[in-house]
C-alpha cells in the first residue's frame, strides 16, 4: 500500500476481520439507492402528487445498511404511513411493507443484470491481506441478495463465513443497528466479538459494531458523514479500506 496507513490491524490484537458487503467490498450502493428511489418516487407520486420525492438524505437516515423490510417500515414511518406488514412471501405488487420491499428487490435485480457489479480493489486486497496473516473473514449484510453479488463481482471464494438477509430470515436475527449478524458471524469464525473488528460504511452499520461490543469500529466515508460515522460508534473513519494496513505477528503498528 502506498499511502501512509492511517489504521492498523495486529494479529496480535485480533483473530478476524468482519466486513459489510454493499459500499465497503462492492460499489453496489448507487444501484441500491436508484432503485429505492425508484420504488419510492413511485409510490409517493401515486399516492398523492404533490409529496416530496425520496431523497439521497433519506436513504442515508432510513434505508442505508438495513434490512430492506425495515428500510420500507422506516422511511414510511417518516412520512406518516403506515401499512400494513404482511409477509415475507406478498408479491410485489401487494399493497403491504413486504410487498414494496420485494417490489425494491426486483428493480434491484433489474438494474444489476444490467450495470454488473464494481468492486472496491482496495478492500479486495485488504481482504486478501487480512486472511494471508492468518485472521479470519467474515462478509455481513442485510442483502439476501449476497451470493448472486459476489458470483456477478467474481468473489464468491473471498471469505470464509458469511452471514446475509436469508440467514437472518432463516435465524429470526434483528437488522442492524443491533448487533446479532455481526455476533453471527463471529461465533461461526469461533472468535470473540472483542477480539475482532468490524468495517463499515453506514450509520446503522457502525451502531451494530459499537452495540455487540467488537474491539475496533472501522468507518468507512463514502458518502462525506465522518462525524455522523464516528458519532454513531466507529472508532477510526478512512476514506478508503487503502489506508487500512495488516501488521504481522509482533508488529503492533499505528492506530488500532
Amino acid at each position: 500500500m502506498t499511502e501512509t496507513p492511517a489504521v492498523t490491524i495486529s494479529p496480535d490484537r485480533f483473530d478476524a476481520v468482519i466486513f459489510d458487503l454493499d459500499g465497503v467490498v462492492t460499489d453496489t450502493a448507487r444501484v441500491h439507492l436508484a432503485a429505492w428511489r425508484r420504488l419510492f418516487d413511485g409510490y409517493l407520486a401515486a399516492r398523492d402528487p404533490s409529496s416530496a420525492p425520496f431523497t439521497d438524505d433519506d436513504y442515508l437516515r432510513y434505508v442505508d445498511g438495513r434490512a430492506r423490510i425495515d428500510g420500507v417500515e422506516a422511511f414510511l414511518e417518516s412520512r406518516g404511513i403506515r401499512l400494513d406488514r404482511g409477509v415475507s412471501t406478498d408479491p410485489p405488487e401487494a399493497q403491504t411493507s413486504w410487498g414494496m420491499a420485494n417490489r425494491k428487490n426486483g428493480y434491484y435485480l433489474a438494474a444489476l443484470g444490467v450495470e454488473g457489479v464494481d468492486v472496491f480493489a482496495s478492500s479486495v486486497r485488504v481482504v486478501e491481506a487480512v486472511r494471508a496473516a492468518g485472521l479470519g473473514t467474515a462478509v455481513v449484510t442485510a442483502s439476501k441478495n449476497r451470493a448472486e453479488v459476489l458470483e456477478i463481482a467474481g468473489l464468491s471464494d473471498l471469505f470464509d463465513v458469511h452471514v446475509d438477509g436469508v440467514d437472518a430470515e432463516a435465524l429470526g436475527l434483528p437488522g442492524k443497528p443491533d448487533p446479532a449478524t455481526f455476533l453471527e458471524a463471529a461465533s461461526r469464525l469461533g472468535v470473540t466479538a472483542a477480539r475482532s473488528v468490524v468495517v463499515e460504511d453506514a450509520i446503522a452499520g457502525v451502531e451494530a459494531g459499537r452495540n455487540g461490543g467488537f474491539g475496533l469500529v472501522i468507518g468507512i466515508d463514502r458518502r462525506l458523514q465522518a462525524h455522523e460515522l464516528r458519532e454513531h460508534g466507529a472508532d477510526a473513519v478512512v476514506q478508503d479500506l487503502a489506508l487500512v494496513e495488516i501488521t504481522p505477528h509482533g508488529e503492533r503498528g499505528g492506530r488500532e
